[in-house]
Protein backbone atom coordinates (compact mmCIF):
# COMPACT_ATOMS: atom_id res chain seq x y z
CA UNK A 1 0.00 0.00 0.00
CA UNK A 2 1.39 2.91 -1.13
CA UNK A 3 1.37 6.55 1.29
CA UNK A 4 -0.97 8.07 -1.34
CA UNK A 5 -3.78 5.25 -0.23
CA UNK A 6 -2.76 5.53 3.98
CA UNK A 7 -3.36 9.38 3.26
CA UNK A 8 -6.94 8.31 1.50
CA UNK A 9 -7.87 6.31 4.23
CA UNK A 10 -6.57 8.11 7.35
CA UNK A 11 -8.84 11.23 5.83
CA UNK A 12 -12.07 9.30 5.07
CA UNK A 13 -11.46 7.79 8.76
CA UNK A 14 -11.26 11.37 10.02
CA UNK A 15 -13.95 12.54 8.37
CA UNK A 16 -16.50 9.80 9.46
CA UNK A 17 -15.49 10.53 12.76
CA UNK A 18 -16.32 13.57 13.12
CA UNK A 19 -19.60 13.23 11.17
CA UNK A 20 -20.45 10.29 13.85
CA UNK A 21 -19.23 13.02 16.96
CA UNK A 22 -21.48 15.40 15.59
CA UNK A 23 -24.60 13.19 15.09
CA UNK A 24 -24.24 12.00 18.64
CA UNK A 25 -23.90 15.45 19.81
CA UNK A 26 -27.14 16.26 17.93
CA UNK A 27 -28.94 13.53 18.94
CA UNK A 28 -27.99 13.96 22.56
CA UNK A 29 -29.09 17.09 22.80
CA UNK A 30 -32.42 16.25 21.27
CA UNK A 31 -32.99 13.18 23.50
CA UNK A 32 -31.05 14.39 26.58
CA UNK A 33 -33.73 13.80 29.97
CA UNK A 34 -33.80 16.59 32.12
CA UNK A 35 -32.09 16.60 35.12
CA UNK A 36 -33.56 18.67 37.82
CA UNK A 37 -30.59 20.33 39.64
CA UNK A 38 -32.80 20.63 43.08
CA UNK A 39 -33.25 16.73 43.22
CA UNK A 40 -29.81 16.12 42.05
CA UNK A 41 -28.67 18.21 45.35
CA UNK A 42 -31.30 16.82 47.64
CA UNK A 43 -29.58 13.00 46.45
CA UNK A 44 -26.20 14.76 47.20
CA UNK A 45 -27.68 15.03 50.76
CA UNK A 46 -29.54 12.04 51.41
CA UNK A 47 -27.16 8.95 52.93
CA UNK A 48 -27.67 6.58 50.51
CA UNK A 49 -28.54 3.13 53.09
CA UNK A 50 -31.22 2.79 50.51
CA UNK A 51 -33.50 1.63 53.51
CA UNK A 52 -37.14 2.68 52.50
CA UNK A 53 -37.99 4.17 55.70
CA UNK A 54 -38.93 7.22 54.30
CA UNK A 55 -41.48 4.81 52.08
CA UNK A 56 -40.01 5.99 49.11
CA UNK A 57 -38.12 3.16 47.02
CA UNK A 58 -34.54 4.48 48.07
CA UNK A 59 -33.07 7.69 48.37
CA UNK A 60 -33.36 8.57 44.66
CA UNK A 61 -37.00 7.67 44.93
CA UNK A 62 -36.97 10.38 48.07
CA UNK A 63 -35.06 13.03 46.13
CA UNK A 64 -37.36 13.02 43.49
CA UNK A 65 -40.52 13.54 45.73
CA UNK A 66 -38.84 16.00 48.00
CA UNK A 67 -38.27 18.01 44.59
CA UNK A 68 -41.81 17.64 43.48
CA UNK A 69 -42.79 18.86 47.07
CA UNK A 70 -44.57 15.30 47.69
CA UNK A 71 -42.43 14.41 51.07
CA UNK A 72 -41.14 16.86 53.53
CA UNK A 73 -37.92 18.31 53.60
CA UNK A 74 -37.53 16.37 56.86
CA UNK A 75 -38.62 12.55 55.34
CA UNK A 76 -35.11 10.68 55.81
CA UNK A 77 -35.07 8.93 59.47
CA UNK A 78 -31.64 8.00 58.59
CA UNK A 79 -30.20 11.83 57.78
CA UNK A 80 -32.54 13.32 61.04
CA UNK A 81 -33.06 16.95 61.35
CA UNK A 82 -29.30 18.03 60.22
CA UNK A 83 -29.69 16.47 56.83
CA UNK A 84 -33.38 18.17 56.81
CA UNK A 85 -32.16 21.21 57.25
CA UNK A 86 -29.49 21.14 54.76
CA UNK A 87 -32.51 19.65 52.42
CA UNK A 88 -34.82 22.61 53.54
CA UNK A 89 -31.98 25.03 52.53
CA UNK A 90 -32.01 23.27 48.99
CA UNK A 91 -35.75 23.86 48.75
CA UNK A 92 -35.66 27.39 50.32
CA UNK A 93 -38.32 26.59 52.91
CA UNK A 94 -38.26 25.76 56.88
CA UNK A 95 -36.91 22.50 58.28
CA UNK A 96 -39.59 22.58 61.06
CA UNK A 97 -39.65 19.72 63.79
CA UNK A 98 -38.33 16.28 63.44
CA UNK A 99 -38.74 14.72 66.83
CA UNK A 100 -36.07 11.53 66.76
CA UNK A 101 -37.96 8.25 66.58
CA UNK A 102 -36.94 4.67 67.54
CA UNK A 103 -38.19 1.13 68.02
CA UNK A 104 -39.36 -0.37 70.90
CA UNK A 105 -40.43 -3.98 71.58
CA UNK A 106 -43.71 -4.67 73.70
CA UNK A 107 -42.82 -7.80 75.20
CA UNK A 108 -40.95 -8.32 78.07
CA UNK A 109 -41.43 -12.37 77.53
CA UNK A 110 -37.69 -13.69 78.68
CA UNK A 111 -37.00 -16.91 78.28
CA UNK A 112 -36.88 -17.23 82.33
CA UNK A 113 -40.08 -15.66 82.76
CA UNK A 114 -42.75 -17.12 80.11
CA UNK A 115 -44.24 -20.75 79.64
CA UNK A 116 -42.62 -23.13 77.07
CA UNK A 117 -45.40 -25.00 75.09
CA UNK A 118 -43.11 -27.51 72.93
CA UNK A 119 -39.88 -27.57 71.79
CA UNK A 120 -39.76 -25.81 68.53
CA UNK A 121 -37.27 -27.57 66.35
CA UNK A 122 -37.92 -25.37 62.96
CA UNK A 123 -36.40 -22.96 61.04
CA UNK A 124 -35.39 -20.18 62.78
CA UNK A 125 -37.27 -17.98 61.45
CA UNK A 126 -40.46 -15.06 62.80
CA UNK A 127 -42.07 -15.48 59.53
CA UNK A 128 -41.52 -19.12 58.56
CA UNK A 129 -42.52 -19.55 62.14
CA UNK A 130 -46.02 -18.62 62.28
CA UNK A 131 -47.23 -21.09 60.37
CA UNK A 132 -46.60 -23.93 62.77
CA UNK A 133 -49.63 -24.90 65.44
CA UNK A 134 -48.85 -22.21 67.94
CA UNK A 135 -46.19 -20.37 66.13
CA UNK A 136 -43.02 -21.42 68.03
CA UNK A 137 -42.04 -22.67 71.15
CA UNK A 138 -43.65 -19.77 73.36
CA UNK A 139 -47.02 -20.32 75.12
CA UNK A 140 -47.98 -16.25 74.44
CA UNK A 141 -49.25 -15.99 71.25
CA UNK A 142 -48.81 -12.63 71.23
CA UNK A 143 -45.32 -12.49 72.23
CA UNK A 144 -41.87 -11.81 70.55
CA UNK A 145 -40.65 -16.07 68.82
CA UNK A 146 -37.04 -14.89 69.42
CA UNK A 147 -35.92 -16.35 65.88
CA UNK A 148 -34.60 -12.97 64.97
CA UNK A 149 -36.53 -11.66 61.63
CA UNK A 150 -36.26 -7.63 62.83
CA UNK A 151 -32.56 -8.49 63.42
CA UNK A 152 -32.18 -9.50 59.91
CA UNK A 153 -34.36 -6.53 58.16
CA UNK A 154 -32.03 -3.89 60.49
CA UNK A 155 -29.49 -2.87 57.95
CA UNK A 156 -27.94 -0.37 61.44
CA UNK A 157 -26.96 -3.31 63.95
CA UNK A 158 -29.81 -1.33 66.34
CA UNK A 159 -31.56 -4.58 67.18
CA UNK A 160 -30.75 -8.52 68.63
CA UNK A 161 -32.17 -11.06 70.92
CA UNK A 162 -31.55 -11.19 74.35
CA UNK A 163 -32.46 -13.70 76.14
CA UNK A 164 -35.26 -14.86 73.72
CA UNK A 165 -36.63 -11.36 72.87
CA UNK A 166 -35.61 -8.59 70.53
CA UNK A 167 -34.05 -5.42 72.54
CA UNK A 168 -33.40 -2.18 70.21
CA UNK A 169 -30.21 -0.26 70.68
CA UNK A 170 -31.98 3.29 70.72
CA UNK A 171 -28.65 4.77 70.16
CA UNK A 172 -28.30 3.00 66.58
CA UNK A 173 -31.85 3.04 65.79
CA UNK A 174 -32.31 5.33 62.84
CA UNK A 175 -36.06 4.33 63.31
CA UNK A 176 -36.17 3.34 59.52
CA UNK A 177 -39.12 0.88 60.41
CA UNK A 178 -37.90 -1.96 58.38
CA UNK A 179 -38.07 -4.12 61.88
CA UNK A 180 -41.22 -3.11 62.28
CA UNK A 181 -42.57 -4.24 58.74
CA UNK A 182 -40.43 -7.73 59.86
CA UNK A 183 -42.18 -8.63 62.43
CA UNK A 184 -45.54 -11.10 61.53
CA UNK A 185 -46.55 -10.20 65.50
CA UNK A 186 -46.54 -6.65 65.11
CA UNK A 187 -44.89 -6.20 67.98
CA UNK A 188 -42.45 -3.18 66.83
CA UNK A 189 -43.49 0.31 67.23
CA UNK A 190 -41.46 3.55 66.70
CA UNK A 191 -41.61 5.62 69.83
CA UNK A 192 -40.60 8.77 70.67
CA UNK A 193 -36.39 8.99 71.68
CA UNK A 194 -37.31 10.57 74.84
CA UNK A 195 -40.03 8.63 75.91
CA UNK A 196 -39.10 7.50 79.86
CA UNK A 197 -42.27 4.75 80.27
CA UNK A 198 -43.58 2.53 77.83
CA UNK A 199 -46.11 -0.33 78.38
CA UNK A 200 -43.53 -4.20 77.36
CA UNK A 201 -46.65 -5.96 76.58
CA UNK A 202 -48.75 -7.00 73.65
CA UNK A 203 -51.02 -9.22 74.57
CA UNK A 204 -54.59 -9.36 74.42
CA UNK A 205 -55.37 -11.94 76.48
CA UNK A 206 -57.42 -11.62 80.12
CA UNK A 207 -55.82 -11.29 82.87
CA UNK A 208 -55.76 -15.08 84.34
CA UNK A 209 -54.77 -16.41 80.78
CA UNK A 210 -52.29 -13.69 80.53
CA UNK A 211 -50.50 -14.96 84.19
CA UNK A 212 -50.62 -18.87 83.27
CA UNK A 213 -48.32 -17.97 80.11
CA UNK A 214 -45.99 -15.34 81.26
CA UNK A 215 -44.83 -13.04 84.77
CA UNK A 216 -44.68 -9.69 83.19
CA UNK A 217 -48.30 -9.14 80.73
CA UNK A 218 -50.41 -6.39 80.95
CA UNK A 219 -53.46 -7.82 82.68
CA UNK A 220 -55.84 -5.20 81.72
CA UNK A 221 -56.14 -4.24 85.69
CA UNK A 222 -56.57 -0.23 84.11
CA UNK A 223 -54.88 0.51 87.58
CA UNK A 224 -52.31 2.85 85.20
CA UNK A 225 -55.30 4.15 83.40
CA UNK A 226 -56.40 5.45 86.75
CA UNK A 227 -53.16 6.65 87.92
CA UNK A 228 -52.49 9.18 84.78
CA UNK A 229 -53.24 12.88 85.08
CA UNK A 230 -53.29 13.23 81.68
CA UNK A 231 -55.34 11.45 79.57
CA UNK A 232 -52.50 9.51 78.51
CA UNK A 233 -52.95 6.25 78.88
CA UNK A 234 -55.75 3.81 78.30
CA UNK A 235 -56.79 0.13 77.69
CA UNK A 236 -57.29 -1.09 74.08
CA UNK A 237 -58.47 -4.94 73.66
CA UNK A 238 -57.10 -5.77 77.23
CA UNK A 239 -53.75 -4.18 76.98
CA UNK A 240 -52.26 -0.74 78.27
CA UNK A 241 -51.36 2.00 75.60
CA UNK A 242 -49.90 4.74 75.91
CA UNK A 243 -50.65 8.12 73.99
CA UNK A 244 -47.04 10.00 73.45
CA UNK A 245 -48.14 13.34 72.68
CA UNK A 246 -49.77 13.47 76.24
CA UNK A 247 -47.66 11.71 77.97
CA UNK A 248 -45.49 13.36 80.46
CA UNK A 249 -43.18 11.14 82.06
CA UNK A 250 -44.41 11.21 85.55
CA UNK A 251 -44.08 7.87 86.02
CA UNK A 252 -47.67 7.23 87.99
CA UNK A 253 -48.61 4.37 86.08
CA UNK A 254 -45.58 2.90 86.54
CA UNK A 255 -45.57 3.13 89.93
CA UNK A 256 -48.98 1.61 89.96
CA UNK A 257 -48.33 -1.54 88.01
CA UNK A 258 -49.07 -4.57 89.64
CA UNK A 259 -47.02 -6.84 87.23
CA UNK A 260 -44.35 -4.08 86.15
CA UNK A 261 -45.04 -4.49 82.80
CA UNK A 262 -44.68 -0.32 82.12
CA UNK A 263 -41.06 0.20 81.94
Amino acid sequence: MDMYSILIAAVVIAVVGIVVGIGLGLFGEKFKVEVDEKEAAIREELPGNNCGGCGYPGCDGLAKAISEGKAPVNACPVGGAPVGEKIAAIMGVEAGSSEKMVAFVKCKGTCDHTRTQYNYYGIKDCKKATVVPGGGDKACSYGCMGFGSCVTACKFDAIHIEDGIAVVDKEKCVACGQCVAACPQHLIDLVPYKAEHLVQCNSHDRGPAVKAKCDFGCIGCTLCTKQCEFDAIHMDNNVAVIDYSKCTNCGKCAEKCPVKVII
